[in-house]
C-alpha cells in the first residue's frame, strides 16, 4: 500500500529525499501500485518545451488499481456512499464489489456503442453515483472523459464538447439542488445542436421529469446497462495516455482543457491523500466538492478510491433545507475527515451557532479546506465549533494544473497556523520570485509562487494547443512552472498564498477569466464596452465588479439593463459567474494607447477614492473620479 508519514520528523526526512533524488522518491512511491509493465525511465522532463513524463514505458489501467488491487480485501467495504440532494430520500452505498459490476457493465455499454480508446466522452451529471461509474468505465477503456460542471450554461457546455471534440454525453433529465430542479437535459439539448461531434446522447432519469428525447440520438441509461455483462477486462494504458480533460477559466476568453494523464496522476493523488489525510483503514472521508472540478476528480474519486478509502458524495447544498445539512451528514454517517471550501464555512458561520445545536460531531478527526485562502476568522470558526479545538485544518493549496495538494499541512504531524498553507508535499519544490524572475531566497519575502522541479501529478498539456500551455505556464519565467499566485513566506519558513496576480477573479473556489465574463457583458446590444475586476466578498473570498460603458437606455433604465446584463451572463457561462456589482459608467480609464488602467478600477472596487499612483498617462483623467462618484451610489 501506498506509504504514510506518521511523525514531523518523518516528514522531514522525507521531503529532504524527496528533493535530493526526487526520481529515486517517485519510483519508490510507484512500486505500491499494480502495473503491467515497469517504466523504462522515471522521469523526462524540459519546462522550455513544457515536456514532461513521468513512468515513460510503463503500461497500466488506473481502474485494476482501484478494483482488481482491492477487491480480495476490501470487495464488500463501502467504496462511494451517496447522500441525496433530499435528506428523505435513501441514501445509496456502493461496495467496491457492486461499483466494480457497475463500471463493468458501463465500460461495455460504451464499447457497443463504438467508444474505444483514446475517444473523448463529455458528462454533464448532477452530483449522482453514475457520475463515478460513468468517469471510471471510460477510464477502463481507455476512453478520455471530460467532466462538465452541472452549472455551466448550454453554451459553455457546448464549447467545451466541441473543443474536446466528445463522440458521446452523459447526462440527465434533470438533477435537484437545494429547493430548485434543475433542466439538464433541456441544457445538454440546446448545447448539442450546435456540437456536431456528438452522435449520441445516454441520458440518465434522475428526476422523472417529461422531456424530450430525440429519435437516432438520445438513449436511455437504464435500458442500456440492464442487458450487459460484468466481466470487462480493463484496456491496457501507457503511463503518459490522457486520462481525463478538464476545463478551467483562463485570463483570455477561451477555456483551458488540461489534460491529466494516467499513471503519474495516479500516483500522486493517491499519495497525497493518504498523506494530507492521514486516511486510515475504516474512515470515512467526505470531500463537499462537485466532481465537475479537479477537487472532485481527485480527492473524492480517484485519490480515495485508489487508496481503498470510503468516500461519502453529496448532491445537494449545505444550506438546505437547512444550514445544519453538512453537520446531520456527519454524525449520520460518522464521518473522519471532512474537506469542503472556505466560501461554504463563512456563509454557514454567518448563519449562526444554533444549526450546531444537537449536532455531536465526535467522529471528526481531520477538517480541510480548498479552492481559496481561509480567512483567519473563518479558520478558527471551523478549529473551535466544528473541530471542538481537536482536529487538525489541512488548508490545501494547489490548482486544476497541479492535479493534486502541492502545500498544506499534514494532518496532525505539520503544527498550523490560521491562514497557512504552511509546508510543500514531497518532491515539491517552490520558488519565490520578483516580478523579473529573480528568486527571492530565506524567509520572510513576499512575491510570485513558481515551481521548479516537475512532480508526477501535474498537467501534460492543453487539449489542442500545446503553445496555449507553453506560453501561460512555463514562458513567464524561464525553466519554471508560473502558477499565476502571490504568495508570502514568513519568518518560520511557511507559505501563505496571497491570490491570483493574473487575471483571473477566485470566486467561491472557482477560477472565473475576467475576459470570460466580458465577453459574455459586452454581447449585450447596448453594451459598448466592459471591464471586470475582482474586489473582497465577506462570504465568497472574491466577488465580481463589472463596469459597464453604455450610451444608450432601454425603457427598463439603468436597472434593467442590470438585469439583463446578469441574465446574458447566466445564459453564456452560468449563474455562479453573474457579477455581484454592476456600475454603469460614461468611460474607463484608459492610456492613450487605449489600454485599460485596471489597478484603478481594482482601487476603486476595494472602495478606495484617492492614491490612485500615476495618471498622467490616462486619455481622460477626469473619468476616475466621475467613477468614483458612481461607486459610492452602488
Amino acid at each position: 500500500m501506498v506509504p504514510k508519514i506518521s511523525t514531523l520528523g518523518g516528514y522531514i526526512f522525507e521531503y529532504q529525499k524527496s528533493v535530493t533524488n526526487p526520481t529515486g522518491f517517485w519510483s519508490n512511491i510507484a512500486e505500491s501500485f499494480y502495473w503491467r509493465k515497469k517504466w523504462d525511465d522515471i522521469l523526462e522532463w524540459d519546462f522550455s518545451k513544457g515536456h514532461v513524463q513521468w513512468f515513460k514505458g510503463a503500461k497500466l489501467n488506473i481502474t485494476e488499481n482501484i478494483f482488481e488491487r482491492h477487491l480480495f480485501f476490501r470487495g464488500n467495504q463501502a467504496a462511494i456512499i451517496w447522500e441525496p440532494n433530499n435528506p428523505n430520500e435513501q441514501h445509496k452505498t456502493l461496495t467496491y464489489n457492486e461499483l466494480f459490476v457497475e463500471v463493468n457493465r458501463f465500460a461495455a455499454v460504451l464499447t457497443r456503442l463504438g467508444i474505444k480508446k483514446g475517444d473523448r466522452v463529455a458528462i454533464y451529471l448532477p452530483m449522482v453515483p453514475e457520475l463515478v461509474v460513468a468517469m471510471l468505465a471510460c477510464a477502463r477503456i481507455g476512453a478520455v472523459h471530460s467532466v462538465i460542471f452541472a452549472g455551466f450554461s448550454a453554451q459553455s457546455l457546448g464549447e467545451r464538447i466541441q473543443d474536446a471534440g466528445a463522440k458521446l454525453l452523459i447526462t440527465s433529465d434533470g438533477g435537484f439542488r437545494g429547493s430548485k430542479t434543475i433542466p439538464i437535459k433541456q441544457i445538454a439539448d440546446e448545447a448539442m445542436s450546435n456540437c456536431h461531434c456528438v452522435s449520441t446522447a445516454i441520458v440518465l432519469k434522475r428526476t422523472g421529469e417529461d422531456i424530450p428525447m430525440t429519435s437516432g440520438r438520445d438513449i436511455w441509461w437504464h435500458e442500456l446497462v440492464n442487458e450487459q455483462e460484468t466481466n470487462y477486462h480493463a484496456t491496457e494504458m501507457d503511463a503518459e495516455d490522457p486520462l481525463f480533460i478538464l476545463y478551467t477559466s483562463g485570463s483570455t476568453g477561451k477555456p483551458k482543457g488540461l489534460v491529466h494523464s494516467t499513471g503519474g496522476y495516479m500516483v500522486y493523488t493517491a499519495y497525497t491523500f493518504k498523506n494530507v489525510f492521514q486516511y486510515g483503514d475504516g474512515d470515512i472521508y467526505f470531500c463537499s466538492a462537485d466532481i465537475g472540478w479537479i477537487t472532485g476528480h481527485s480527492y473524492l474519486v480517484y485519490g480515495p478510491l485508489l487508496s481503498g478509502a470510503t468516500s461519502l458524495m453529496f448532491e445537494g447544498i449545505p444550506t438546505w433545507p437547512d444550514a445544519g445539512r453538512f453537520w446531520d451528514i456527519i454524525d449520520k454517517h460518522q464521518v473522519n475527515q471532512f474537506y469542503t471550501a472556505p466560501t461554504a464555512i463563512r456563509s454557514l458561520m454567518a448563519l449562526g451557532l444554533e444549526w450546531l445545536d444537537n449536532k455531536k460531531l465526535h467522529s471528526l478527526k481531520v477538517l480541510g479546506t480548498v479552492g481559496e485562502p481561509i480567512n483567519e476568522a473563518a479558520w478558527h470558526w471551523y478549529h473551535d465549533h466544528i473541530g471542538k479545538n481537536r482536529c487538525p485544518i489541512v488548508d490545501t493549496w494547489w490548482q486544476t494544473e497541479t492535479g493534486g495538494i502541492m502545500i498544506s499541512p499534514m494532518a496532525g504531524i505539520t503544527p498550523t497556523k490560521p491562514s497557512y498553507a504552511t509546508m510543500p508535499l514531497m518532491g515539491i519544490q517552490p520558488m519565490i520570485v520578483d516580478q523579473e524572475g529573480k528568486p527571492l531566497l530565506g524567509n520572510s519575502v513576499e512575491g510570485n509562487l513558481c515551481i521548479s522541479y516537475p512532480w508526477p501529478g501535474m498537467a501534460r498539456t492543453i487539449w489542442g494547443d500545446h503553445d496555449r500551455f507553453v506560453k501561460t505556464y512555463f514562458s513567464t519565467y524561464p525553466n519554471m512552472y508560473f502558477t499565476g499566485d502571490g504568495v508570502k513566506r514568513d519568518e518560520d519558513g511557511y507559505y501563505r498564498i496571497l491570490g491570483r496576480v493574473d487575471d483571473v477573479i477566485n470566486v467561491s473556489g472557482h477560477r472565473l477569466g475576467t475576459a470570460e465574463i466580458e465577453n459574455a457583458i459586452n454581447e449585450h446590444p447596448l453594451v459598448d464596452e466592459s471591464a471586470v475586476v475582482g474586489f473582497p466578498h465577506p462570504i465568497k473570498g472574491q466577488g465580481i465588479y463589472a463596469f459597464v460603458v453604455c450610451t444608450h437606455f432601454s425603457t427598463g433604465g439603468v436597472e434593467g439593463i442590470r438585469n439583463s446584463i446578469m441574465m446574458a451572463v447566466s445564459n453564456m457561462i452560468g449563474p455562479f459567474a453573474k457579477p455581484d456589482k454592476i456600475q454603469i459608467v460614461t468611460g474607463l480609464p484608459k492610456t492613450r494607447s487605449g489600454k485599460i488602467m485596471r489597478r484603478i478600477l481594482l482601487k476603486i472596487a476595494e472602495g478606495k477614492t484617492s492614491d490612485f499612483g500615476d495618471t498622467t498617462t490616462l486619455l481622460d483623467p477626469d473619468i476616475v473620479q466621475e467613477i468614483v462618484k458612481g461607486a459610492h451610489a452602488l
